[in-house]
């Protein structure tokens, strides 16, 4: 029953616990007055191993913490509702992989903050739903461009922002275009029955786009038949002429 119930509903369950452990993390950090950049991820050293499982949950201010907020929350529902049987494999591996990837990678500085997973999961979104012939995902994919296009430029190094983690950025994009290629597109189905109503009619030219796609949604144009052509033109050529003669009458 629960497991339904998860299944159900779980392009919200995920983004939503997802957002309440973060936001838990700096509500104790303020109330209590810890600090836990400490416990961050720290490249190439044993005591900044941990801070691959923690340093996602641990933001430097509000303003940090806001940024990381909306993007994850949208994109883990995009992720769960697309990929309704793979999202928690496909979200542990990438939360892991791009933590990994920063320890050996980055700079020897205190690495925190989701934004390395919200970089795997635009990255994740973006080249399997391009790389798929399904144009639910491919829709997917060109949104997640459009409105999260302008993160590639937090991969690059910047002199004026050394505080920002573009290491931790280009781990997760990097991570998400790899496990984009491990994964095949997985079919989405509808999870609404959703019937037409009788009075809708698809006209011819709605019909022929349609005949376009297969029952799971995957391009797949159709050839012209050359058999069906040859008997429209053989069909035409036999077709039975009538023609009238008028006669006038003679007078007598």
């Amino acid at each position: 029953m629960k497991s339904k119930l998860y299944q159900t509903y779980r392009y919200l369950w995920l983004p939503f616990f997802a957002l309440l452990a973060i936001w838990i993390v700096y509500w104790i950090e303020i109330r209590f007055g810890f600090n836990f950049n400490k416990y961050g991820l720290y490249p190439r050293s044993l005591k900044g191993l941990s801070g691959i499982l923690l340093s996602p949950f641990i933001h430097s201010g509000i303003e940090h913490l806001f940024k990381n907020s909306i993007p994850l929350v949208i994109l883990i529902s995009a992720l769960t509702f697309f990929y309704p049987k793979r999202h928690l494999k496909i979200l542990l591996y990438g939360f892991l992989l791009s933590g990994i990837l920063t320890w050996i990678m980055a700079r020897p500085s205190y690495h925190i903050g989701a934004s390395g997973v919200v970089y795997f999961l635009a990255s994740f979104l973006f080249f399997n739903g391009i790389k798929s012939k399904n144009y639910r995902l491919i829709a997917l994919a060109l949104t997640v461009a459009f409105v999260y296009g302008s993160l590639v430029w937090g991969v690059l190094p910047d002199q004026t922002k050394e505080n920002i983690s573009w290491e931790g950025h280009l781990s997760g994009l990097i991570v998400g275009f790899l496990l984009s290629y491990f994964y095949t597109s997985q079919l989405v189905t509808s999870e609404f029955n959703i019937k037409k109503h009788k009075s809708v009619k698809q006209t011819e030219k709605e019909k022929e786009f349609m005949r376009q796609f297969d029952e799971n949604g995957h391009f797949s144009p159709v050839e012209p038949e050359e058999e069906s052509i040859d008997k429209v033109s053989n069909d035409s050529s036999n077709q039975l002429e009538i023609k009238v003669y008028y006669k006038p009458k003679q007078e007598d």
